[in-house]
């Protein structure tokens, strides 16, 4: 699909729907879950935006390749994305035997068979957030003394696979 017909719920897309962001290429990548993100444009480019706290594993493949996708899924498959993509980590655990999805290597990084749609993207960007600007509602989604924001990342859209129904 061309990024410019791409349409999309974006106040529910990323909070209600979630998405498996992987950083990767095949033979090195790590997938988590993400329920923070949105899509835009900046330097006359498509983008999404994401969030991703340094001391999750998979942001060890965030700095080391500019390749990730962000796949969405059908709400079926939603306990498995929070279950295991969002509550182990890839340091111990073989997340895609242990939701019994399938990795599927697509040129410019990695996704998973049973995804319903991949964004395939180069990261352009990325700045660790300055809790010191935060509004003060935002310190509620960290806990007492935490020390590491998340960091936001923009990400140029390559490209939209969809399964095909």
């Amino acid at each position: 699909m061309r990024v410019d017909d791409f349409e999309v719920k974006p106040f529910k897309r990323f909070s209600k729907d979630y998405a498996i962001l992987t950083a990767g290429v095949e033979g090195d990548f790590n997938s988590m879950t993400i329920g923070w993100g949105g899509f835009g444009t900046i330097w006359n480019t498509s983008v999404v935006f994401l969030f991703v706290k340094p001391t999750r594993y998979t942001y060890e493949f965030i700095e080391k390749h500019n390749e990730m996708t962000i796949s969405f899924y059908d709400s079926k498959d939603k306990m498995k994305l929070v279950g295991v993509f969002g509550s182990t980590t890839g340091k111990k655990v073989d997340k895609a035997k242990e939701s019994g999805f399938t990795v599927k290597p697509i040129n410019g990084g990695v996704t998973y068979e049973e995804a319903v749609e991949t964004i395939v993207a180069r990261k352009l960007y990325m700045q660790e957030m300055n809790p010191d600007k935060f509004p003060g509602f935002a310190s509620g989604f960290y806990g007492e003394g935490e020390s590491a924001p998340h960091t936001f990342i923009i990400a140029e859209v390559a490209r939209i696979e969809r399964k095909e129904e």
